[in-house]
């Protein structure tokens, strides 16, 4: 078989084909987790302050300066 043959050339490209889609899950699966963080981190910097209070509130009052 020579390279210019229809069947390897098809070969081929499925195989790339296969390649990217497998290459295109892993950056979707990237996105996904970088998307999350970015999610969290916003959460974090709208309540974690309230957070923060609460703990704040509970260590003074077992330590009975509340």
């Amino acid at each position: 078989m020579n390279s210019d043959d229809p069947l390897q050339q098809n070969i081929r490209r499925s195989a790339s084909h296969h390649a990217l889609k497998q290459i295109r899950g892993i950056v979707d699966e990237e996105n996904a987790k970088d998307a999350f963080r970015a999610r969290a981190l916003g959460w974090l910097l709208r309540y974690g302050w309230l957070v923060l209070l609460a703990v704040a509130y509970l260590f003074a009052r077992l330590l009975g300066v509340i």
